[in-house]
């Protein structure tokens, strides 16, 4: 065994060389005067070799202490130089990292394998509903008691698949810390149980026409933004998903000022993943020309008032309907169901265009396989019968949003 005394006299010479101590222990003398500790171990028959630390800096009693607790390592099974490398990469973490750092993090790995409609979704999620809140705060500071505070209020707009969602989005990223060794727990995982359930049923919505037109009557006498009265619009015009509309881009209309004028939705954008053509009535051909006043220069018809580059918010609409006192009697998506039950009453042999106005998959197989149709020219006569149908007495477009012109950045984001 070495001594202390040793180890300080030893001398370089024209090649390296080693003073042993004991269990595999020795010094390495560099011909530059360096001094370093090692170990020398075997793991699945093959020998390796532990890098303890240079002397001074390390002394003997301390080389012996940092290899005996390298031996305890390769007892339980493990290669003690790989998990010294591991844990020098976990020290060079900020044990204090943000929640928004972290967020960003995870974001930047999981964004290559999203598609790029899903990436943004997630995305304006953390931006509007987390990171304002809890952005700037030590990941580990963040307790069951503060996200479940955060999810609450998620859940006191009525947005109660939105906080599922959210919660999921919000776990993962707390695993994301602990799998990159700063993170110490999971604080969304143990509040699940104590979120309001999702209840899966039917969307609400009025589908006695009277009471749609008193409605709509209503909702676009509320003081909002003009491009939130279009976007409802459009959407009870068309019937498409709120998503499918809230998206909508100038290059996806086509022959506006002509006699076929549709909005051709990209498969990538469709529930079912097959391109949608909506043919549109002169109601629709209208809302649409009135909105180039106010968003023609950004890609989307509808675009964020504060980042015009990326659409509206997902629940403007629904903020809109709400506010008009119809929470939990019709939703945006409500509107789909409206148009086929009064279109499927006054037009019962015309299923098959409604429900291809509707983008429904055909449930027999056989028929979906070989009928391909789009019904285009009796949808578009159902399009114009509805538009006529359902903005009976309702004030012109030019009326519904001249008095409610603002300022600044078109489009809502709220």
């Amino acid at each position: 065994m070495l001594t202390d005394t040793q180890v300080r006299a030893a001398k370089p010479k024209e090649k390296p060389y080693k003073l042993t101590d004991s269990g595999g222990l020795y010094v390495q003398i560099t011909p530059s005067g360096g001094k370093h500790w090692r170990w020398r171990y075997e793991l699945d028959g093959k020998e390796k070799t532990y890098t303890i630390g240079a002397y001074p800096d390390v002394r003997l009693l301390d080389a012996r202490s940092a290899r005996d607790e390298a031996r305890k390592v390769l007892r339980a099974g493990r290669d003690p130089a790989q998990e010294k490398q591991i844990l020098r990469a976990i020290g060079k973490i900020d044990p204090d990292q943000t929640f928004a750092a972290t967020a960003r993090d995870w974001f930047a790995r999981r964004k290559p394998i999203w598609a790029a409609r899903h990436a943004d979704d997630v995305w304006r999620s953390l931006e509007r509903d987390v990171l304002p809140q809890v952005g700037e705060i030590p990941i580990n500071d963040l307790t069951p008691q503060i996200v479940l505070a955060l999810l609450r209020g998620i859940e006191e707009r009525g947005a109660i698949e939105t906080a599922h969602r959210v919660r999921q989005r919000l776990s993962d990223i707390f695993v994301h810390a602990i799998a990159s060794g700063y993170g110490k727990t999971d604080p969304a995982a143990i509040i699940a149980p104590a979120l309001r359930p999702v209840i899966k049923g039917r969307q609400p919505a009025l589908v006695d026409m009277p009471q749609v037109l008193t409605m709509i009557r209503k909702i676009e006498s509320e003081d909002a933004h003009p491009v939130t009265l279009l976007a409802h619009r459009l959407l009870f015009l068309t019937v498409v998903r709120p998503g499918e509309l809230r998206s909508a881009e100038w290059a996806e209309f086509e022959d506006l000022d002509g006699e076929a004028p549709i909005w051709r939705i990209p498969a990538e954008r469709m529930k079912k993943k097959r391109e949608h053509i909506v043919p549109l009535s002169s109601q629709a051909v209208d809302v649409v020309q009135s909105l180039r006043a106010v968003s023609s220069q950004w890609p989307h018809l509808f675009p964020n008032s504060r980042r015009p580059m990326v659409p509206m918010s997902e629940n403007a609409i629904g903020y809109l309907l709400n506010r008009a006192g119809y929470h939990h009697r019709h939703v945006p998506h409500g509107y789909r169901a409206t148009f086929s039950t009064v279109m499927n009453d006054l037009h019962p042999d015309d299923r098959q265009a409604i429900d291809a106005t509707l983008a429904h998959i055909i449930k027999n197989q056989v028929e979906g396989a070989y009928n391909r149709s789009q019904h285009l020219g009796r949808r578009r006569e159902l399009a114009q019968i509805w538009a006529d149908l359902i903005l009976k007495d309702q004030r012109p477009v030019d009326e519904l949003i001249k008095s409610r012109r603002r300022s600044g950045p078109q489009g809502p984001n709220a």
